[in-house]
């Protein structure tokens, strides 16, 4: 089939691209390719995908209407992976309209793309961060979300109740997967694992927020891509048995579903950093500070409906997913 997957260039985004494209799919990319982090891991990430015939990549905005509707008028995509997004829960703090933008504007010209070339199936990130003030553990998609701490996690719920708006006024099948802490090779620069590799060869202390008990459900690339990948093939379906006087929030009469996508196990922080010395070989000098605004303490993904639905099974634990990562590290920055 063929497949538009936005945030191409993107960690997530480039990795299920690859995925897709070595099973035999067509993907249609768009990425663009701003300096939120370092431009060069997205170029690095994008030339591999161009090298395959077929991937077509466009460079653009997701606020351009007019360029996303060119998109699928003229490559007519099967389905779509919509991963784009201003990311990150601090900078949310420093530059609250680049979220509007990007993740509001830019994902209701998804919606109305999808709507208009009758889309089988749209599949679309979503966050962890929905979560915010929520304590009972482990997180589940029948919870309440109404109260997020940070604009990111607030665009993100809002992705949520408009995707829902749209299954159930166009019938648009829509599935939102709330990612819990990706990490890998090719990860992004502004994440924990990839900030700590490099302070530490660095000599560098490491800031570590909330004193270090944050808990985190950290999830390794290839089991994320896996879950994309299997929820893409499943599309969303209506449950016969949703009743508005008890309203289940993962579902719906709709063609609408939500899942979260995490490795159900989750880390307290200082382990994480143990696992990076010991595979860096280095001892980090740790500097500890206070849980910052919009940080969350824990984060613990219930994923029963995903493994329910779709089989999916996250294997790789943090010591050979660090350890992975490590060695990308190492040889992409040749040290």
């Amino acid at each position: 089939m063929k497949v538009l997957v936005t945030g191409s260039a993107g960690f997530i985004g480039a990795a299920v691209s690859n995925t897709l494209l070595s099973r035999g799919d067509s993907v249609v990319g768009l990425d663009n390719f701003n300096d939120y982090y370092e431009v060069s891991l997205k170029n690095d990430r994008h030339k591999a995908l161009e090298a395959n015939a077929n991937y077509a990549g466009f460079k653009g905005d997701l606020q351009n209407a007019e360029l996303i509707q060119q998109i699928f008028t003229e490559h007519k995509p099967d389905r779509v992976v919509h991963l784009a997004a201003q990311a990150g829960v601090r900078y949310s703090l420093e530059n609250p309209h680049s979220y509007i933008e990007s993740n509001i504007l830019g994902f209701l010209n998804i919606l109305e793309a999808c709507k208009t070339h009758s889309v089988e199936h749209l599949v679309y990130a979503s966050s962890s961060s929905v979560y915010g003030s929520n304590t009972k553990m482990p997180f589940s998609v029948h919870h309440n979300v109404d109260h997020p701490v940070s604009l990111y996690a607030a665009t993100k719920k809002s992705n949520e109740l408009m995707a829902h708006t749209y299954s159930h006024l166009y019938n648009l099948p829509t599935t939102g997967l709330r990612f819990f802490t990706v990490y890998g090779p090719w990860g992004r620069p502004d994440m924990a694992l990839f900030k700590f590799t490099k302070k530490i060869l660095n000599g560098e202390p490491i800031d570590v927020y909330n004193y270090g008990n944050h808990r985190r459900d950290f999830t390794y690339i290839d089991d994320i891509v896996e879950g994309v990948v299997r929820t893409l093939d499943h599309s969303a379906f209506e449950n016969k048995d949703w009743t508005g006087d008890e309203p289940d929030p993962a579902s719906s009469l709709a063609p609408y579903r939500i899942y979260n996508i995490g490795c159900n196990q989750p880390v307290e922080l200082m382990r994480y950093i143990e696992v990076i010395e010991s595979s860096l070989g280095k001892t980090a000098e740790k500097n500890l500070l206070p849980m910052q605004p919009g940080d969350v303490p824990d984060t613990y993904a219930d994923v029963q409906a995903l493994i329910k639905d779709v089989d999916y099974q996250p294997t790789t634990p943090i010591e050979v997913g660090v350890k992975r990562f490590v060695d990308w590290y190492l040889e992409y920055y040749e040290i």
